[in-house]
């Protein structure tokens, strides 16, 4: 016996028992009374719980794959091969079914009253992320100046260099900070000197300049010569016959110590004019050494402007003029009373007040060198008059030496003489 619909009040003959959903389509209905509109809500209900069952039956804001929100109208416009196997009404409030041809499994059931908001059109979660991520960002302010004053990692480039030693660079010279005082010397020493003056010590110290360049010698060389002088004379007694063989014996310790090549002790005769003999050369050398207790690891300035100059970030230009000042500064009796580091740190920053034009001293040189621009301007003043009086009067040895090719013409460059009105 068939069963007609009238045997099933308020609901669709399921046939097949397929709970009104034949595989091969579904009826449509229009104008259906108040008793239909509860059958389909109820059907609403069974597809739904259904969906425990199949987990391909969704609702709308579960399913976010890309066949999502199939049952909106421009989506099956986009896919004309769909087809709709659901009927509207012109009810605001009614339950829209919508089919795609795969049947049952991409059935998605939504409300129109949902879709009366085009905003509420569900969205990729990876836009969202964007979003959010450009509305926090649209609030921040970004400032050249923090970006430029933030510390660089100097040894991030290093680190596979084994002579660069990353693992143990910053101890090192912190050990060279601590001791770098109980190599000074007395800013007031030649006091203590009856028969030379600092005007002698200078007049050495330009010729030891020019010496040092012909025998092309390394920077370490020169800086470890005028500290082993300055510490020898503090402590002994000279007459100004003997002054340039303390220079020239200094010279020749220093050169045992810093060079692959060391010169012989009769260039060092023929270039006093022989106003020395080979004897008097060792037996000077017999005494600095006893003198000095053979200390010569000494934290010279050289070893502090190497590392300032890669904190700074230094090209060829600013370490030459950086060298430049420092070797006038060895010149000058006045400048003992600054500390190596200090000494190092004020021809770096003098240096890059005179390329720029302005004041220069980044977070990262401040961080590494321990000094501010404050406490380097005193320094940076006198290297400036210094710069500026180079190339007049007696002494140029330092002058003439960084204006050849060899040193980029760095003795040329304009001084910076703003820094004297500060």
């Amino acid at each position: 016996m068939r069963r007609s619909k009238e045997n099933y009040p308020g609901h669709f003959a399921p046939p097949n028992g397929h709970d009104g959903l034949g595989m091969g389509g579904v009826k449509m209905v229009k104008d259906m009374g108040q008793n239909q509109r509860r059958a389909l809500s109820s059907i609403n209900q069974n597809i739904i719980g259904a969906s425990l069952h199949h987990p391909c039956l969704v609702k709308k804001r579960e399913f976010a794959g890309k066949d999502a929100l199939c049952n909106k109208k421009s989506a099956l416009e986009q896919r004309p091969n769909a087809r709709s196997l659901a009927t509207e009404t012109d009810t605001k409030n009614q339950t829209k079914l919508t089919l795609k041809p795969g049947g049952l499994e991409d059935c998605i059931i939504t409300n129109a009253e949902e879709f009366e908001d085009a905003s509420d059109v569900m969205v990729p979660m990876f836009v969202k992320h964007v979003e959010a991520v450009l509305d926090e960002t649209d609030g921040m302010e970004f400032e050249m100046e923090d970006v430029e004053d933030s510390i660089i990692d100097i040894d991030r480039n290093d680190s596979k260099d084994p002579l660069a030693v990353v693992e143990y660079v910053d101890d090192i010279y912190a050990y060279y900070r601590e001791t770098e005082v109980s190599y000074c010397v007395s800013p007031n020493y030649m006091d203590r000197q009856f028969d030379i003056n600092e005007k002698m010590r200078a007049i050495l110290i330009d010729w030891l300049v020019e010496v040092h360049y012909k025998f092309q010698l390394m920077d370490e060389t020169l800086f470890l010569t005028i500290n082993l002088i300055d510490r020898f004379l503090e402590r002994c007694t000279v007459i100004r016959k003997k002054l340039q063989l303390v220079g020239m014996t200094a010279m020749l310790l220093a050169c045992k110590y810093e060079e692959v090549s060391v010169p012989l002790v009769e260039d060092f005769v023929l270039i006093s004019d022989k106003a020395y003999t080979r004897k008097d050369v060792l037996d000077m050398e017999k005494l600095m050494v006893n003198t000095l207790q053979f200390s010569m690891s000494v934290p010279t300035p050289y070893v502090f402007i190497r590392r300032f100059l890669k904190a700074a970030q230094s090209d060829k230009k600013l370490e030459f003029l950086s060298f430049f000042l420092i070797e006038l500064c060895l010149v000058e009796y006045e400048m003992l009373k600054f500390p190596p580091s200090l000494l190092a740190a004020a021809a770096i920053y003098t240096a890059q007040c005179s390329i720029c034009r302005f004041k220069n001293w980044s977070k990262t040189s401040e961080c590494h060198t321990k000094y501010s621009e404050d406490q380097l301007l005193e320094c940076s003043k006198l290297m400036v008059t210094y710069h500026q009086k180079a190339g007049s009067g007696n002494l140029t040895g330092v002058h003439r030496k960084y204006s050849a090719y060899k040193f980029g013409y760095s003795a040329k460059s304009e001084p910076a003489q703003f820094l004297l009105d500060l």
